[in-house]
């Protein structure tokens, strides 16, 4: 039987997520994600930090046991955290010689066009009508925002997301104290879009997705994508979901959620919420696939 698989890596701010696709039905063969925080401190120290860079590698260690990455066509690319840090290219050197992985810095705009592709591709799988949404990208240390009509897509990347705001401000009290000031840097992109309709708010990334298992009673450990595409969200139940997440323990809340990621989904809670007032809309269409899904379809021919 002919492989036609291709992978594509994704190291982003907060998290490693890799994919092996069928280039001729571009459905999934294989999935793997980690939280490494990546971004982990960065904002005050401006480099990678050693804790960060070991749970990049033990990642990268437990990947390398599940796709076939010396035979398979491999794509890698990384985000916000590898394009402020200071010793990024040292980084990926090291993951170039120890691992065998050549990682590309991408901006933010090549960003927004494969996550694009990898949304569009789940929308129309779905059957859900792609003319006409917003979509967001919450990521730990970027933020993209695309806005889609029949006539044109135009999209932005932002430098903030998840792990910069939950480390610089701490608790979630001052979070929502602070929201708005970080937001303000959307307002006249958004300006710009008024008066356009758009039918749908189209929500990837690690915290709508995980609010959204964690709603139908789906643990970290159980989370499947095909469960979670194409669900819709109120702005309220993501309200349910952080009073729940709060009233439990961490074990609990890890349980649910992931290790090393119940601060940034509650953080993550309010940065969906406040997006999506600034929007105007109340709901969501929660898409699990992304960026690296979006890298692996850009290279099926």
């Amino acid at each position: 039987m002919i492989n036609r698989g291709i992978i594509a890596c994704d190291l982003g701010s907060n998290t490693l997520r890799i994919v092996e696709i069928d280039t001729l039905t571009k459905e999934r063969l294989c999935e793997y994600e980690k939280t490494v925080r990546t971004a982990k401190d960065l904002h005050k120290t401006g480099i990678i930090s050693e804790e960060s860079k070991k749970r990049i590698f033990d990642a990268l260690s437990e990947a390398n046991e599940i796709f076939d990455f010396k035979t398979k066509e491999v794509y890698c690319v990384t985000t916000e955290a590898m394009r402020r840090a200071k010793n990024a290219s040292e980084i990926l050197c090291e993951i170039k010689k120890r691992v065998g992985l050549d990682f590309v810095i991408i901006d933010g705009d090549e960003e927004a066009r494969l996550t694009l592709l990898g949304v569009e591709n789940a929308l129309l799988k779905l059957g859900i009508d792609n003319s006409k949404y917003c979509m967001m990208d919450l990521g730990g240390g970027s933020t993209e925002l695309s806005f889609k009509s029949k006539k044109e897509t135009k999209s932005k990347s932002f430098p903030f997301g998840i792990v910069h705001i939950a480390e610089k401000y701490g608790s979630l009290e001052a979070i929502e104290k602070g929201i708005e000031k970080e937001l303000h840097v959307i307002d006249s992109y958004l300006a710009e879009q008024q008066g356009m309709p758009y039918r749908y708010f189209i929500a990837t990334s690690g915290t709508p997705t995980t609010v959204c298992a964690f709603l139908q009673g789906i643990d970290y450990a159980s989370y499947d994508y095909k469960k979670i595409n194409g669900k819709s969200l109120h702005v309220d139940d993501f309200t349910r979901a952080l009073e729940k997440l709060l009233s439990m323990n961490e074990s609990q809340r890890e349980f649910w959620v992931g290790t090393n990621r119940s601060d940034l989904v509650c953080a993550g809670i309010l940065i969906v919420k406040a997006i999506m007032q600034k929007l105007g809309f109340t709901e969501c269409i929660v898409i699990d696939d992304g960026l690296r899904e979006g890298l692996a379809l850009s290279k099926c021919i």
